[in-house]
């Protein structure tokens, strides 16, 4: 079990209710091997990686080598697999993006090293990026030869954003009202702000259940879904105006599923869970991972 340096969750961080159930045991299959419960508000339905490490032991859970988004370069065939995806992931972003802005000012809330930033500023972006890791930020200093911001209030001079983006970033994020009441301030009135979350509720998280590499415990702190979404932005004074599937993410996904489940990569498998995972998506909504448009009410 994890050492004593961690925080027992009491009270939901979104609803603030007191009535959590444990759900499902599972563990860092990624780093540490340490067994983790997620527990499940049954007010506003978020799931609640529980205990979480604390601010001081947080820091750990990230130092691998194997941390693919805070990479430079990829080294393994499932690196290879990651950032050929994230080359199509990154220009369906830019898709996205480009439908919702007005004056080409972003923030990239948690941009790693930078790859997203980088196309942005390339397709003539004026970019911001917001970084606490400093081996992720160095990168991304580097490669976009700006300087990357680790502190939120630095942020409060760099006036407001057309569009803020967090992809996959929520999730890792402590404080969520006190980060979205930021963000908000950050964003103009008729600006997006935008969330890549990984959905418990689709097929892929179903079919591994406490094998799903999305659950990332304990680097991940909450587990989402549409609805304990929508009832966290309504919270913060945001409503959601539209919901896209991230398709790419349920192969990428299930191939880790895979590995933590069986103990091997099965390539072949983990394309066959991720289309189902795609199909059952088409037909519910609930696809592996969801991207969130939000702007302010």
């Amino acid at each position: 079990m994890v050492d004593d340096k961690v925080e027992k969750i009491i009270n939901c961080p979104s609803c603030f209710g007191s009535n959590l159930k444990d759900l499902i045991e599972t563990k860092d299959y990624f780093l540490t091997n340490e067994l983790y419960s997620i527990s499940e508000c049954n007010n506003c339905k978020l799931l609640i990686t529980n205990p979480q490490p604390d601010s001081s032991e947080i820091g750990r859970y990230y130092k691998s080598e194997n941390y693919v988004s805070h990479k430079a370069k990829p080294k393994s065939v499932t690196d290879h697999a990651y950032m050929v995806a994230r080359k199509f992931s990154i220009a369906s972003k830019l898709k996205i993006i480009n439908g919702y802005h007005h004056n080409h000012t972003i923030l990239d809330f948690g941009c790693g090293n930078g790859d997203f930033l980088s196309a942005c500023k390339n397709k003539g972006w004026s970019t911001v990026g917001f970084e606490p890791s400093d081996d992720a930020r160095k990168i991304a200093e580097k490669k976009l030869n700006q300087n990357i911001f680790s502190k939120v209030e630095e942020l409060t001079n760099r006036g407001l954003f057309s569009i803020i983006t967090l992809w996959h970033v929520l999730e890792h994020i402590p404080d969520l009202h006190e980060t979205i009441a930021n963000l908000r301030n950050l964003v103009s009135n008729n600006g997006k702000i935008i969330f890549a979350l990984p959905n418990h509720e689709s097929y892929d998280a179903k079919y591994y259940n406490r094998y799903w590499a999305a659950y990332d415990v304990p680097r991940h702190l909450y587990h989402f879904s549409r609805n304990s979404m929508n009832y966290l932005m309504s919270k913060n004074g945001l409503k959601l105006d539209d919901v896209i599937p991230m398709k790419l993410d349920a192969f990428y996904i299930s191939l880790l599923s895979e590995k933590y489940k069986t103990g091997k990569y099965n390539y072949l498998k983990s394309i066959l869970t991720g289309y189902k995972s795609n199909l059952y998506g088409s037909k519910t909504g609930n696809y592996s991972s969801l991207i969130y448009i939000c702007s302010k009410c």
